[in-house]
């Protein structure tokens, strides 16, 4: 269950570059292995507790979001997708070949959290069950930082900054005329989705006690990608639904282990026939919402919300529509 709480993490980040922002992101698993890597060398070679790595974590994800995001976040669309992949390959590559990192070994003997002395070995046993302490705690640790996720990334695409996103998302070149400066708007949302793939990599180094390159492949990269699109790119509901069938779906198919990724995408390409705005779509409406409604005539549950926005920002074009739009306000007297 620890595994398929990681996987949610890395959807929802990656759900803030490819959902809000519009960034089709397919190295997002080179900052998985930046947070990975960096908890491991700090705890291993230095000597820091797990604690005290994750600030390290932190800066190491800012940093390679800015190396990498610099340059390709100029490029658009197709191209950007595939630079994004080239910088994935090289993150693995490189830790592949340098002696800090262990080479193709990768890195072992990962030290678990501590605090004060307390490193959870002891377990617990209730209603005559045992449960592993380490096990548990990586548990509400991972359950933890994803509700803090969910919470964090809901308040900003409700903000001013999550309608950036999502203009740059639908017309990049309306919302540079609008006045937002993209180039800013993009790594920020970048950097943002590096440091959640920096955390949960920290998180899934430390849970199995050792890395390597050939956790960090081009596959990973593509399922948690698949995760954000069949759930409903932009909806946090749904990129949870997503990642926890992606992560936990190879567990019921191992009698079909030749033919899961078939089976995957298989699935993917039905979705988007009959459901392109994915399993959750970002404009459906929660049940106990207070905002219930919902206009039929701007929006409809089937319909991909970029083009149910891009009709939208059609329609508001002009500096009212602009200001109502990053302020948050609805035009009066349209």
């Amino acid at each position: 269950m620890t595994s398929a709480l990681i996987y949610v993490m890395l959807a929802l980040g990656l759900n803030v570059v490819v959902g809000y922002a519009g960034l089709l992101d397919l190295g997002y698993i080179a900052f998985f292995a930046v947070g990975a890597y960096t908890s491991g060398i700090l705890t291993t070679h230095f000597g820091w507790p797990m604690l005290f790595a994750v600030p390290g974590v932190i800066v190491a994800c800012i940093v390679a979001g800015i190396i990498i995001g610099g340059p390709t976040l100029r490029l658009r669309s197709d191209y950007l997708a595939i630079v994004t992949l080239g910088f994935g390959e090289i993150i693995r590559l490189t830790a592949n070949n340098l002696e800090i990192t262990g080479g193709p070994s990768g890195i072992h003997g990962i030290p678990s959290w501590s605090f004060f002395g307390w490193d959870f070995a002891d377990g617990v046993t209730v209603g005559g069950i045992f449960f592993n302490g380490k096990i548990v705690f990586y548990y509400f640790v991972a359950l933890i930082v994803g509700a803090v996720g969910v919470v964090v990334v809901s308040r900003l695409a409700r903000g001013k900054m999550g309608r950036a996103w999502k203009a740059v998302r639908d017309d990049e070149d309306a919302a540079e005329a609008m006045g937002i400066n993209t180039y800013v708007t993009k790594i920020t949302a970048y950097i943002i989705g590096a440091v959640w793939a920096g955390l949960a990599g920290q998180l899934m180094g430390t849970h199995l006690t050792a890395i390597s390159p050939n956790s960090f492949q081009f596959l990973y990269s593509a399922l948690i990608l698949m995760a954000v699109v069949l759930g409903g790119m932009g909806s946090t509901p749904g990129v949870i639904i997503g990642a926890l069938f992606v992560s936990l779906a190879p567990e019921f198919l191992r009698e079909f282990s030749e033919w899961r990724f078939l089976l995957f995408g298989v699935l993917l390409v039905v979705t988007m026939i009959f459901r392109p705005s994915g399993i959750w779509p970002a404009t459906a409406v929660l049940p106990w919402s207070k905002d219930k409604h919902v206009d039929d005539d701007d929006t409809d549950n089937d319909q991909d919300p970029r083009v149910v926005s891009r009709e939208g920002f059609e329609k508001d074009a002009g500096a009212e529509g602009a200001a109502d739009l990053l302020s948050g306000r609805e035009g009066k007297g349209r």
